[in-house]
């Protein structure tokens, strides 16, 4: 089997170059071998065609006259000599099929034909075209192209099926070592002409493939350290250009997937650590009391509520936690929120009560338009109004805070921003603001049990709604939270 593997291999080359080699070979064979067939059948109807010509003005030029002593020879004469070149054959066929020899064994010897082909012939000897020939062999096997003309000085006679024919044939050796040699010339520059295009080929084909092996080569230094590495779209082939691009595009959506895949990573990474930080920081505190009040401080009325009331306070803070982490669970896996037509207008004056009383001292004004109307859930909306008073509350201070609700319908979405008068936010912080634990100010969360994850689930219920989130801020000047949801 392995031999005839190794055939199919080279009859199967998988390179691309030596295919393409194999397969220009096979049609180049094929268009040569048709040529050289049509060549050879042109060449020989043309040397035969015209030696049939030079023939016919030889057969043409014995004489009528003499023929006839032939079959009747007066008493003990001999008969006449024709003189001609020995590779012509020259007989008298009588009117019954006899042959009779004109070059007393000088030339060839005549080819015999049958008596229904020498009917035919003589039923078509007396047409226009006398180079008609025949090709027939004789007992020695060599072939001869023969022609045919009447015998007779009374061509009536003849033309009413009755007289003897002449018969002169050539030998066709000459003409068929001219179509071979013909034929060997024809192959020998075939020969010539398939290493010079095999020359030709692999000249061209170097070139050709030459941007090919460049991508080959390009391709096998990429790996996930280089991922921004491109190949050069600009190679003066427009399926070579077509696809460096097409890879230069799947190497962007790699290097976008693979940066994806390690920021997803890392933000898994940092959850994970801030997730344990913040439920390990009440559960210390928890198990700390524990501890102090196994050690016999369950005996002090005081020290026992002081410590069930701290307890109850953490446990509220992780029951807090791991609600938010469930809700921030769910919105990531793109949810599918009950919507409603909703007037947004009274849904925030509903609020303002609630919304008062968590401000205590601060200032709370509201800047609404009637009858702000969109498609959304309100208890999800009102979650996230919540948040930002909150958030605000948390980096305002307690006497001369100023929280500011504004309501704006714009040409294509609702406007939504809760401004106030707090801290600010630094330059380099407002790009993290949205992120999971990310705390801007890590001193005030402990006083009002926020883990950084309010902002993380507002901007997760936007988009639910298929709205965006944006802040605005400057350090001392204050912050400026801005949602847009689409108008409904």
């Amino acid at each position: 089997m392995k031999p005839i593997q190794k055939i199919l291999q080279t009859l199967s080359p998988s390179s691309l170059r030596y295919q393409l080699l194999f397969k220009m070979l096979i049609i180049l064979s094929l268009i040569l071998v048709v040529i050289g067939f049509f060549q050879y059948m042109v060449l020989k109807d043309f040397l035969y065609k015209n030696e049939a010509e030079q023939l016919s003005g030889k057969i043409m030029s014995v004489p009528i006259g003499a023929l006839g002593e032939f079959s009747d020879p007066p008493g003990g004469r001999e008969r006449p000599h024709f003189f001609l070149v020995e590779n012509i054959s020259l007989s008298l066929i009588q009117e019954d099929g006899t042959y009779i020899d004109l070059l007393d064994n000088n030339g060839l010897e005549s080819p015999r034909f049958s008596e229904a082909k020498l009917e035919s012939i003589k039923e078509n000897i007396g047409g226009r075209n006398r180079a008609d020939y025949h090709l027939n062999k004789d007992e020695n096997g060599t072939e001869q192209l023969v022609l045919f003309r009447p015998a007779m000085r009374n061509p009536n006679r003849f033309q009413n099926g009755d007289g003897a024919i002449l018969q002169m044939g050539i030998s066709t050796a000459p003409l068929q070592q001219l179509l071979w040699k013909q034929w060997l010339t024809f192959m020998i520059l075939s020969t010539f002409a398939i290493a010079a295009g095999i020359w030709i080929y692999f000249s061209a084909i170097k070139k050709t493939l030459g941007p090919l092996s460049n991508i080959v080569s390009s391709v096998q230094t990429i790996n996930a350290s280089n991922m921004a590495y491109r190949i050069p779209q600009k190679q003066g082939q427009e399926e070579i250009d077509l696809l460096s691009e097409s890879f230069n595009d799947m190497l962007q959506r790699l290097e976008i997937s693979f940066g994806q895949e390690r920021e997803a990573k890392e933000q898994m990474r940092r959850f994970i650590a801030d997730a344990s930080h913040e439920l390990r920081t009440p559960l210390t505190s928890v198990h700390g009391y524990l501890e102090v009040l196994l050690r016999g401080a369950a005996q002090n009325p005081n020290q026992l509520t002081m410590a069930l009331d701290n307890m109850y306070g953490e446990t509220k803070r992780v029951i807090k936690l791991v609600e938010e982490l469930l809700l921030l669970a769910k919105l990531d896996q793109a949810p599918e929120l009950e919507l409603q037509s909703t007037n947004l207008t009274e849904l925030i004056r509903d609020m303002k009560p609630q919304l008062s009383i968590l401000a205590g001292k601060r200032m709370v004004t509201f800047h609404l338009i009637n009858d702000v109307y969109a498609n959304l859930n309100p208890d999800k909306i009102k979650q996230v109004i919540l948040n930002l008073f909150q958030n605000a509350i948390q980096h305002t201070d307690a006497a001369q805070g100023r929280i500011d609700i504004r309501l704006e319908s714009l040409e294509d979405a609702i406007q939504l921003s809760v401004e106030d008068n707090g801290s600010g936010i630094d330059k380099d912080k407002l790009p993290h603001v949205f992120e999971r634990f990310y705390r801007i100010d890590y001193s005030r969360n402990r006083d009002y049990g926020g883990a950084g994850l309010g902002l993380s689930i507002t901007k997760a219920i936007v988009e639910a709604h298929h709205g965006s989130v944006d802040v605005d801020s400057a350090p001392g000047e204050g912050a400026r939270f801005i949602i847009y949801l689409p108008l409904g």
